[in-house]
């Protein structure tokens, strides 16, 4: 005999428990169906974790600057494990946090792989389960290039797990992992080399802020190989990868695969619901998170729209607000979405890149705005690192299409002047404010 339902969501990821806990407070009768560890990557193997050893690498960057500020400051070892450890148990400590929430908010936790049979019904190992509303926010999932020997790397996933710090590391990517989890190693102790397929990182940012993480990351030591294509991965005493055109790279301990995330769709029984993929196997949805099928609803990373944690958060809470709450027009809007990358320095951003601005309201239409400096904090310091504001406008009226930050604090500073580039500020509102001195963030006011 089924279970009857209002609301079944299929994952247990920051999408989901946002859309479970928001239906069950409208009053749906809600289950939530996950069959790994409750919070997905961005708890259990991602953002959080992450940004801890972010945070273990920024104090390892800092520790130098202490003696140019006074300090005798002694550093006798990095010990990995022993961090590990802290922040297993801190994830641990979360999950738990996760699990008491869901059942405060009423919501029916079910442990077990969940797979759809029809439009209506969801198989949850022994359980049937039905709901006029299905939603499928079981996210991704790291790639793993189809090339021989790739098995010998680990993906950021694998990461995690580590127990000890890698002597010498390759990282295979250009994207925001690859850039954050090479500069950890790095920070950490790690001798650390980039494969990049092109020329550059972080390729969808703007070119200012791209640029300028690239460089620093080659002036603090990291090496980065660029027009690489990996053909074959080998391993003796250490990894050897070979290009496609035959140049062979090795002597490393740790391969570290950061080339992109595919969706956990599979097993799923989407075939059998009739619900729409792409050709990478993402679900397709509409504005409003409907998927091809009425009643079968998705959000988060599965969609393969903008992958942050609190979009799948902020999608699934107003889906659950449209379908419960009586907001027939609730829906995330996708436009101007602030985003960090943890990078060594980090890089802050909401809006349009330059090059983005100047395709659609052409080059006449847009004026750029930009300071590059050195943040006060390097003012009595040996080692300085840069800092670059970067305002992108477009039309007389100056309204600010694009903000970027990249330097110390980027990732705090930009949350702030995300909302003024969402209401429609313009470069006046900007000029108009008054500057907190001494600060970085006073550079985007003040930008002539």
């Amino acid at each position: 005999m089924s279970e009857k339902f209002d609301f079944i969501v299929i994952g247990g990821g920051s999408g989901g428990i946002a859309a479970a806990r928001r239906a069950a407070g409208h009053g749906a009768r809600t289950a939530l169906v996950e069959s790994g560890r409750i919070g997905g990557t961005c708890v259990n193997v991602g953002c959080v974790p992450k940004k801890v050893m972010w945070h273990a690498a920024h104090i390892a960057e800092n520790l130098p600057h202490a003696r140019d500020y006074g300090f005798d400051v002694r550093n006798d070892g990095f010990d990995w494990l022993s961090l590990k450890r802290r922040r297993d148990a801190y994830i641990e400590r979360l999950n738990g946090i996760y699990d008491r929430n869901l059942a405060s908010s009423g919501v029916v936790r079910i442990d077990a792989h969940a797979r759809l049979t029809d439009t209506r019904t969801v198989v949850a190992d022994e359980r049937v389960l039905e709901a006029d509303h299905v939603l499928i926010a079981t996210g991704g999932r790291p790639t793993v290039p189809s090339v021989p020997g790739a098995d010998h790397g680990m993906t950021s996933d694998g990461f995690f797990e580590l127990e000890s710090l890698p002597r010498r590391a390759l990282v295979v990517g250009a994207g925001y992992i690859a850039t954050e989890l090479a500069g950890v190693l790095h920070s950490l102790g790690a001798e650390v080399t980039m494969l990049l397929r092109k020329e550059m990182l972080l390729r969808q940012f703007d070119n200012t802020l791209r640029e300028t993480v690239m460089e620093e990351m080659q002036a603090a030591g990291i090496s980065i190989l660029t027009q690489f294509s990996i053909a074959e991965v080998n391993r003796d005493d250490s990894i050897e990868v070979v290009s496609a055109a035959g140049m062979r790279v090795s002597g490393f301990d740790c391969l570290l695969w950061a080339v992109g995330r595919e969706p956990n769709t599979d097993r799923l029984g989407l075939d059998e619901a009739g619900v729409e993929t792409d050709r990478d196997g993402f679900v397709v949805t509409d504005a409003y998170q409907d998927t091809s099928v009425e009643g079968i609803h998705a959000v988060g990373d599965v969609t393969g729209r903008t992958a942050l944690t609190p979009v799948a958060i902020a999608a699934g809470r107003r889906l659950a607000d449209r379908l419960f709450g009586g907001d027939s027009d609730a829906r995330l809007d996708y436009e101007d979405i602030p985003s960090v990358v943890f990078s060594h320095p980090p890089i802050g951003t909401v809006g349009m890149t330059e090059e983005a601005a100047c395709e659609r309201f052409g080059h006449d239409g847009v004026k750029v705005y930009q300071s590059r400096f050195t943040n006060l904090f390097y003012g009595v310091c040996e080692r300085k690192s840069p800092s670059v504001v970067k305002l992108v406008t477009e039309g007389a009226n100056e309204r600010i299409v694009g903000c970027h930050v990249v330097g110390d604090a980027a990732d705090e500073i930009i949350q702030g002047f995300a909302v003024a580039v969402k209401m429609g500020a313009r470069k006046a509102d900007f000029d108009n404010t008054v500057a907190i001195h001494p600060t970085a963030a006073e550079e985007l006011v003040t930008l002539r």
